[in-house]
């Protein structure tokens, strides 16, 4: 095929990655950890009964929203056809039609694809894809990690999780690490820490996204259909050293508070021993399912959720729209309405959940505005109502009904139940189905001052709403004995 570089790969390149990889790990093992959490009792084992003594942090526990920073070379073309909108993975067709432009390289490579066609019309059939490397060097120095910081926290985000390296393989950090099929596939410019520093520096949480399962400079596939997925996954031992040894140097640089891991992590790394290297690193820190293994502190949902309570802790993934990635002919249509984003984040946590938003920044590090309109909404609902969200609990159950079929979730704590109404109020009474209040009790609605009379109707809990009602969607009413 035209327009990508030829893999090289003989047992000469995997020697000198090995030599390569053993002294980054000596040098990593050496060297003292600066977080002091780290001076820490417990010492975890590459074992899942060790791992599985590691506890849940209340931080993450208590955190409730964060965002997926989505931003690599794939933002530059930043394009995807408007298709499987529902994100029915399974369908023989999604591949080819991805909605997902994080996935720009792959599919531009499958002949008769929207993408291949969009591709060879924009760049020519020679380009090859690692060259817009040059592109977003370029473009990025107009990014301001503080800017980025300061809108995320104004929508209510908690923690971030970015982007290290995806499946294309080209990392945003300057990694020590070599790649033997493609020299300098990191850069320079240390974006990882950029971001780190400035979301630290506001008060949230700073993760990494690593893509351990793919790397297309191991394995260039393309992954054309549903058997690709487990065909293109790299197994070689050059890969697995080559994980093992960049994530313990991300481990080491930045001490993310969550290592996020994504479709596998090769079997011929060692993802349990990087999981325990990671504890004793960043005791707090924690690790999701998509390793491959028996060990996880969460459990993830893309575009999808769960309908109970759930007994372990998990998190819904999704983009604010179809793509993570920047895709540039997505519109209003195409991302959640702010009621609809408000009412998701409501839904999720009411059953054990944290919501993880994807959002996926332009070339230059500037968000959409349609993203950006969405950030404003739910930052300016979470400023009311965040006292519904931060630090609960599930209650007894989630769910809940009006007596005209508006839909409520419940959350709670330090002894206060949060009713959640999901939408707009019909009448000037809301009449909560199943729902009892103890004697003397005390109904507000968050964002209003005075208390709100209510009464008991057998089953069902009837509180008068005030004339004029603060916000637009979802209110909650505080429930407190």
């Amino acid at each position: 095929m035209q327009g990508f570089r030829k893999i090289t790969g003989n047992a000469a390149s995997t020697a000198l990655l090995l030599l390569a990889v053993s002294a980054v790990l000596q040098t990593q093992a050496q060297a003292q950890s600066p977080n002091p959490a780290a001076a820490q009792p417990i010492t975890y084992k590459p074992t899942p009964a060790s791992l599985d003594a590691h506890p849940l942090p209340q931080w993450f526990d208590d955190a409730k929203l964060g965002v997926m920073v989505v931003w690599g070379l794939y933002s530059v073309p930043g394009w995807a056809p408007l298709s499987h909108p529902e994100h029915d993975f399974a369908s023989t067709d999604f591949i080819r039609n991805s909605p997902y432009a994080e996935w720009y390289y792959n599919v531009s490579r499958i002949e008769g694809t929207p993408t291949y066609a969009y591709n060879r019309e924009h760049y020519g059939a020679a380009h090859n894809y690692y060259d817009f490397a040059a592109d977003f060097s370029r473009q990025s120095r107009a990014w301001s990690p503080d800017k980025m910081a300061a809108t995320l926290k104004d929508a209510g985000i908690r923690y971030v999780v970015f982007t290290a390296k995806f499946h294309d393989g080209y990392g945003l950090w300057p990694s020590a690490v070599p790649n033997p099929n493609q020299p300098e596939i990191n850069f320079q410019r240390d974006y990882v820490g950029e971001l780190g520093a400035a979301v630290e520096k506001s008060g949230m949480r700073m993760g990494i996204y690593y893509s351990g399962g793919f790397d297309w400079t191991f394995n260039r596939g393309p992954i054309e259909t549903n058997p690709d997925y487990e065909a293109v996954k790299p197994e070689t031992v050059a890969y697995g050293a080559y994980a093992d040894a960049q994530i313990r140097e991300l481990i080491d640089r930045y001490h993310p508070a969550v290592l996020w891991n994504d479709i596998d992590w090769p079997r011929s790394g060692d993802a349990l021993a990087d999981m325990a290297y990671y504890y004793n690193a960043v005791p707090d820190g924690v690790v999701d399912d998509r390793y491959g293994v028996p060990h996880a502190d969460f459990n993830t949902k893309e575009y999808t959720r769960f309908d109970e309570i759930q007994p372990k802790k998990w998190e819904a993934n999704r983009g604010l729209g179809q793509s993570f990635g920047y895709n540039r002919a997505e519109g209003e249509a195409n991302t959640i309405a702010p009621a609809e984003l408000v009412a998701l984040l409501a839904d999720v946590v009411s059953k054990n959940g944290n919501l993880l938003l994807g959002i996926g920044p332009e070339a230059d590090g500037s968000i959409a505005p349609v993203q950006m309109e969405r950030l404003a909404a739910l930052g300016a609902w979470i400023k009311q109502n965040g006292e519904a969200i931060y630090g609960t609990r599930p209650w007894t159950r989630a769910t809940g009904e009006t007596a005209d079929g508006q839909q409520v979730r419940f959350t709670q704590k330090a002894g206060a139940l949060y009713a959640i109404l999901l939408g707009a109020p019909k009448s000037a009474t809301v009449v909560i189905r199943n729902l009892k209040a103890p004697a003397g009790s005390a109904v507000s609605l968050l964002g209003e001052a005075k208390p709100l009379a209510w009464k008991q109707q057998g089953a069902d809990l009837a509180v008068e709403l005030p004339s004029a009602l603060p916000g637009k969607y979802a209110y909650v009413l505080r429930l407190r004995e």
